[in-house]
């Protein structure tokens, strides 16, 4: 290990810098998954566990939905929803006991359901009723991805929730590396002032 009194967007950007460093970008298939855009966590003023992040979020989505169905990509919607005894949530379901906890979120319930505003297309459309944290990890999308020949995956939607919070969790497995561009950044350094 190299050490070095540098701060980390310092070593970044020497990295990015590096002519050398082979250029990877936008793969030949991708695929759009679209994370927990169901009411409980986009119905503000409905439920408490709802927030906002842009207020065209939806639209911007449903745009991306749109164009990646118009090239024959797949699109990928994921929701929590759980048993009506919540067992099915494992320890999740353990956090906490109130009316908004997460084992809470029944099956057929209007905290699972989709958010109204989006555009879903039932028939051609991969719905995926996740149970864990992860999108990536204890779901099918792994397999349905190397079926479909998938090696880019555009993520939009809601937190997963990850990082610091719950280091151990893993967001995906696959060949390569995870790329989030830096443009994607852009806003979000922005915003943060």
């Amino acid at each position: 290990m190299e050490r070095s009194d540098k701060t980390a967007r310092e070593l970044y950007e020497a990295i990015k810098a590096n002519p050398t460093r082979k250029r990877f970008g936008f793969g030949r298939r991708p695929a759009l998954i679209n994370i927990d855009l169901q009411n409980s966590y986009t119905s503000v003023g409905e439920f408490s566990t709802a927030y906002e992040t842009d207020p065209k979020q939806l639209d911007y989505v449903n745009a991306l939905a749109d164009a990646f169905r118009a090239k024959h990509c797949p699109v990928v919607w994921t929701y929590v929803a759980y048993m009506d005894s919540g067992e099915d949530c494992g320890v999740w379901g353990t956090r906490t006991d109130t009316p908004d906890s997460l084992q809470n979120i029944k099956v057929d319930s209007r905290r699972s359901q989709f958010d109204d505003r989006l555009r879903i297309d039932r028939k051609r459309d991969i719905i995926v009723n996740k149970r864990m944290a992860s999108a990536f990890f204890e779901t099918n999308l792994g397999s349905l991805f190397t079926f479909h020949r998938i090696d880019t995956v555009v993520v939009t939607g809601g937190s997963d929730h990850h990082g610091t919070y719950k280091p151990d969790l893993k967001i995906g497995v696959g060949r390569g590396d995870l790329d989030v561009p830096d443009s994607a950044l852009a806003g979000l350094e922005d915003r943060r002032g």
